[in-house]
């Protein structure tokens, strides 16, 4: 016997993640009576403990860098710091924002619905929702669940709170390591590694792949692996993690690599091997709901094989990006309104690592601009020929776009360097208006500033670069 719902809306969404609390506004927004279930706190992974609080952590440690140097600067410094005052930090801004969420619910009369949630069979064409003690309908249902830190249970990598981290309990040290293995060279590894390098930790970091960043621009990567090693943190690729033992006076890591095996002590380990969507004990089996490894599988609207269900964000297929989940929001329920929005197209999705130096990217690589066939022509700049990054002590960087050489189209851009996380905006918006090579070098770009890269990069590309 079906449980009678206690309450129906037009939509409820069970996640309030970026994807989930802007799917419940844009809902509210367009008039339909909307609920959000959430068992922890508003904001999701990224806000409390990804994308916001790592980047004020971040912060701190390139001031450190910054105090560390103070004499290129014309200027003296005692450099130190308070771990535990950085941690409290991070934690401040990522409660204050998750309170905002809160406010953003209040304003747009959303109702909040504080429990976990599970589905199940209903008699209405949607499945019904259980949270708490209560049971829901609704018309449309929203998944915005999001994903958790990938763990490897049979060799013991799996958090134990004190020496084996994942990133959540690497935001929150209660003292800062000495020897510190980075498990996985992606944009969350390569961040913890950037901090605590920065802080004066002895980083090592592991990669299984022949490379780091495998996503980015081979070019680039490799500047990114140049410019870490430099700062004296150490990379061991194609190495795989065969083994996690925790000491007593820290956690054994034994490695495999060309096929010898070694082991070697840490004091912690963070593993940063990618994210596994979160599935589990909401009924979907119950419902036949399709997945595709591991993922809930969507149409482009975000729309699943049960009627009624659909699934944003970190729940879906990759990249597993907060920006990604919000945009799918919006497509999403003004899908749901019938108000027939662009799919979302996955190549102009924006890429950003906010290591030190920062990383950022959009379209295609060198690599897949040449498999896929197309004739190209390569821009670059670097960062030592911009009076702006002269003046700001930045010079370690690089500018580089891709084009197709028969239409102009811009194909991609892939930067290192400072600040470069702000920059990429300025190609996403090329690549958005499937801008031409004339197009863009026909923008002023103003000076002195790091954006006058971007448009030497385009120049360097047809052979008409000015300051290099």
């Amino acid at each position: 016997m079906t449980e009678k719902p206690t309450d129906h809306f037009d939509i409820i969404v069970i996640g309030a993640g970026p994807g989930g609390y802007v799917a419940a506004i844009r809902a509210s927004q367009l008039g339909m009576k909307t609920a959000i279930v959430e068992k922890a706190d508003m904001g999701g992974v990224c806000l409390n403990w990804g994308c916001i609080p790592t980047k004020a952590m971040l912060r701190s440690s390139e001031m450190y860098a910054h105090m560390q140097n103070a004499e290129h600067y014309g200027l003296s410094a005692k450099p130190g710091f308070d771990l535990s005052a950085i941690v409290k930090r991070s934690r401040d801004i990522a409660g204050k924002l998750s309170g905002g969420i809160d406010f953003l619910m209040k304003k747009n009369k959303v109702t909040v619905i504080k429990a976990a949630a599970s589905l199940h069979a209903s008699d209405s064409n949607t499945p019904s929702v259980t949270a708490g003690d209560a049971t829901y309908s609704a018309d449309h249902i929203i998944l915005a669940t999001g994903a958790r830190a990938r763990t490897i249970e049979s060799i013991g990598a799996v958090p134990d709170g004190k020496t084996i981290w994942t990133s959540r309990e690497a935001m929150v040290p209660e003292t800062l390591p000495k020897k510190l293995l980075v498990v996985g060279s992606g944009a969350i590894g390569l961040e913890f590694a950037s901090f605590y390098n920065g802080l004066g930790s002895e980083v090592t970091v592991i990669e299984v792949m022949d490379r780091i960043l495998l996503q980015e621009d081979a070019e680039i990567a490799a500047l990114a692996q140049k410019s870490f090693e430099k700062r004296g943190v150490n990379f061991m690729t194609s190495t795989e993690l065969q083994a996690v033992a925790p000491t007593k006076k820290g956690v054994d890591a034994t490695i495999t690599k060309d096929g010898a095996s070694q082991t070697l002590t840490f004091d912690n380990i963070i593993l940063a091997i990618g994210v596994v969507a979160n599935t589990e004990d909401m009924g979907l089996e119950e419902l036949g709901v399709e997945l595709e490894k591991g993922a809930i599988k969507t149409d482009s609207y975000g729309a699943t094989n049960i009627s009624g269900l659909y699934a944003i964000g970190d729940v879906t297929a990759p990249p597993w990006l907060a920006h990604k989940a919000s945009h799918e929001a919006v497509i999403c329920v003004e899908a749901i309104a019938g108000n027939s929005p662009h799919a979302l197209d996955k190549n102009k999705i924006p890429a950003c690592t906010y290591c030190t130096p920062q990383i950022a990217s959009i379209g295609l690589t060198e690599e897949k601009a040449l498999a896929e066939g197309h004739e190209i022509r390569i821009g670059r700049f670097p960062f030592q020929g911009n009076g702006k990054a002269l003046a700001m002590g930045e010079t370690e960087g690089l500018v580089k776009v891709i084009f197709c050489d028969e239409t102009g189209e811009l194909l991609g851009a892939h930067l290192i360097g400072a600040e470069v996380t702000e920059l990429i905006q300025g190609f996403v918006t090329a690549i958005g208006l499937e801008t031409t090579e004339e197009e863009l070098m026909q923008i002023v770009f103003p000076h002195p500033t790091l954006s006058e890269m971007m448009h030497e990069s385009v120049l360097d590309a047809y052979d008409k670069v000015l300051h290099l």
